[in-house]
């Protein structure tokens, strides 16, 4: 798997990057070196396998930059696309993922540096799990994808260890 390399500055935008970066990294290298199947396997108790895991963090990541550049988020409510995000379909591959990951990293690390203040907010959707009516800045955006990036690398190395016994620390 290619390393990205980022630029950013030593700031608090910087750092927030940095961080997302980090998180990302962990959760991608978590399938390095498996095949397909070994990829799309739950050998667990829960029902996550890498792939999926690597497909739901792209299509998080691009929904919160989508509502973050104001525009309409992923589409909702349907349950065969809640269970598609966590499974690769149709001509889907990790490699394929995996590069629009990329795609959707230089998007939101370009709208992040490119943005006049991190202090800038935007409305959440309409959701149960949302306060009505609320809004978040861009820090916050940032600061929950490293939350659900490490959360789903936590995620990623039980399962990884359970493949084949690698382990994300050694």
């Amino acid at each position: 798997m290619a390393q990205i390399s980022m630029e950013v500055p030593g700031d608090e935008r910087g750092t927030l990057l940095a961080f997302v970066e980090a998180q990302r990294t962990a959760l991608r290298e978590a399938a390095q070196g498996l095949t397909e199947e070994q990829a799309a396997s739950r050998p667990s108790a829960s029902e996550l396998s890498l792939s999926g895991l690597l497909k739901h963090a792209a299509q998080c990541e691009l929904g919160w930059l989508r509502m973050a550049q104001g525009a309409t988020g992923p589409e909702e409510g349907q349950e065969d696309a809640w269970a598609d995000a966590f499974r690769l379909v149709g001509d889907e591959t990790v490699p394929s993922v995996l590069a629009h990951w990329d795609e959707v990293r230089r998007e939101t690390e370009a709208f992040i540096l490119a943005v006049p203040s991190l202090d800038d907010s935007f409305p959440l959707p309409p959701a149960p799990w949302f306060p009505q009516d609320a809004k978040v800045s861009m820090r916050w955006m940032l600061l929950h994808l490293v939350e659900e990036f490490a959360r789903h690398a936590g995620h990623a190395d039980i399962v990884r260890e359970t493949i084949d016994g690698t382990r994300a620390m050694g």
